[in-house]
């Protein structure tokens, strides 16, 4: 904590906070993550150093970046680069009904499904595509982030069994607590692609 000056909280959870923080060599800004794992089972504990893990090794332009983590008594701390244009689904809110043009959708897409394609490639699952999980930069990049559920398989063809995810994008076989593997991200991401393009949920009540 000696390297950063805390600025604001810029989300919470259950077992800690992000914070907005600034660098004290070079005052250029990052997010960090306060995970309070003091509070935690071995089970959650572990978890969350399986994120540093995942985050340490997805080194792509459309991946928010990992910078590094280090651990006091009672917390994980992981710091990655902030992204200055907040998240997608903040943006889809601001939009007030007034739908973005279709350049805009397409760029951002295929940056989102280039990160995808790195994140399968490596044979992990996300997991919890959304669009809170997408960010956004003043220069118009998208980045995808928050591997906190993310899932390492052994082998591409290997099917995932535990059900988690955000309701509003969860695959048919999720819902069904059926094994899925990585086309459940795809239907997750035809999900978010749907949402920015009309401004509402694929899937609703």
């Amino acid at each position: 904590m000696e390297k950063y000056n805390k600025q604001k909280v810029i989300g919470s959870g259950a077992f800690g906070q992000a914070w907005l923080v600034q660098s004290k060599s070079d005052s250029k800004k990052y997010v960090m993550k306060e995970i309070k794992i003091a509070k935690m089972g071995k089970k959650e504990r572990d978890d969350s150093r399986k994120e540093v893990k995942v985050l340490s090794e997805m080194k792509h332009p459309y991946i928010v970046s990992y910078i590094e983590s280090f651990e006091d008594p009672t917390s994980l701390f992981i710091v990655m680069d902030f992204c200055d244009g907040g998240d997608l689904h903040s943006r889809i809110l601001q939009q007030r009904g007034i739908l973005f043009k279709e350049d805009q959708i397409l760029d951002w897409f295929v940056q989102i499904t280039l990160a995808l394609k790195h994140v399968h490639d490596r044979k992990v699952l996300h997991r919890d595509i959304k669009s809170q999980n997408i960010f956004l930069t003043s220069d118009g990049l998208a980045k995808l982030g928050d591997f906190g559920i993310s899932k390492v398989l052994n082998t591409t063809c290997e099917l995932a069994r535990t059900q988690i995810g955000t309701p509003y994008y969860l695959s048919p076989e999720i819902c069904q607590q059926r094994p899925y593997n990585n086309k459940s991200d795809v239907w997750s991401l035809g999900c978010v692609l749907y949402e920015v393009t009309t401004l509402k949920h694929a899937v609703r009540n």
